[in-house]
């Protein structure tokens, strides 16, 4: 895609926490420029839980250490990786008491990716970058899918301009974030250690080592096909990468998978916006509310409006549509 005429940033970049030079050509210079190079932490990491998995857990496989496994990553997955790190720190898209933020956070450190304050930076610039007309092929996962594997599980893109990143207090001064930032690996220990007390070496294999892989795995998996493969109810016109549904993982995801809506309202903290879209991320914060436990909970009709975003499905706008959303122009 070219670049908009008028050489600025699209008026919702404007805030962003990714902060580059006005100039629409300097930003995408950017966010192009740049190798991917083998980061040996990342690596190792991933390859000595992925060889816990499967080696370890196949030699101690037991149904309790299958249903340790299960329990736990969707416990994981959804209240740490959905609400925690994605729906709150992320994109702050409801309020909650200080201890439960920090409780979902906590789990989300639990799912193996990165340390929150790393997870908030890495996940601004692939956005940032996203809705710019061009970047990075890392950052687009445009290669083929054994390539992007070995990049996302394996290696880290080293940009030659990198803009800034500059996150708001209440996540870089904050002392708990900054311990997790620091220890995120080493906060698995303490759940192995039980697990192995409890259950022996299959608990240790399932309850930690396949749930990281899975959970590692899992994420560039379906982040590999949310930007290739899925349907789109909405286009952010002029943006080098659009998000896609992924209708068949919506359980799996808890409800991540519909990033055509993500990319749409990044905001909101409902992702299933639409009819047949399972969202158990929003389920669950639909019931901590009824319980007195979140409030505020933004959707696409309290984010700022886009020029740039259009609705595609003419079946879906505007009577079929929430309310939030009939005001969406089809193309």
């Amino acid at each position: 895609m070219n670049p908009r005429s008028d050489d600025t940033l699209p008026a919702s970049l404007r805030d962003h926490r990714v902060r580059a030079r006005p100039a629409l050509a300097d930003s995408i210079r950017s966010v192009s420029a740049g190798r991917v190079k083998w980061e040996p932490v990342r690596s190792l990491w991933f390859t000595a839980m992925a060889l816990g998995a499967a080696v370890g857990g196949a030699l101690t496989f037991s149904w309790a250490a299958f249903a340790l496994f299960a329990v736990s990553t969707a416990a994981v997955l959804l209240l740490g990786h959905s609400l925690g790190m994605h729906r709150k720190l992320i994109h702050d898209s409801f309020a909650c008491p200080k201890w439960l933020e920090y409780l979902l956070v906590y789990c989300g450190v639990q799912v193996g990716l990165a340390g929150p304050i790393g997870l908030v930076r890495t996940h601004d610039l692939r956005d940032y970058a996203q809705r710019l007309p061009h970047c990075h092929d890392y950052l687009a996962h445009r290669r083929g899918p054994l390539q992007d594997a070995w990049w996302q599980l394996h290696c880290e893109l080293r940009l030659d301009a990198p803009p800034r990143i500059e996150l708001e207090p209440r996540i870089a001064n904050d002392r708990v974030y900054r311990f997790l930032q620091r220890t995120w690996m080493w906060q698995h220990l303490p759940w192995a250690l039980a697990f192995f007390a409890i259950g022996g070496w299959g608990w240790v294999f399932w309850g930690v080592c396949a749930r990281v892989a899975a959970g590692v795995f899992g994420h560039w998996l379906i982040g590999y096909f949310a930007h290739n493969h899925g349907g789109m109810h909405h286009e952010v016109r002029g943006a080098a990468v659009q998000g896609r549904n992924v209708r068949f993982a919506s359980l799996l995801t808890m409800g991540e998978c519909w990033h055509n809506n993500h990319h749409a309202f990044p905001g909101s903290a409902r992702l299933g916006l639409y009819p047949g879209e399972w969202d158990p991320g929003w389920w669950l914060l639909r019931a901590l509310e009824r319980a007195g436990l979140v409030s505020a909970l933004r959707l696409p009709e309290h984010l700022p409006p886009r020029e740039e975003l259009h609705c595609l499905d003419a079946a879906l706008s505007p009577a079929n549509a929430p309310v939030s959303l009939q005001s969406i122009p089809s193309r």
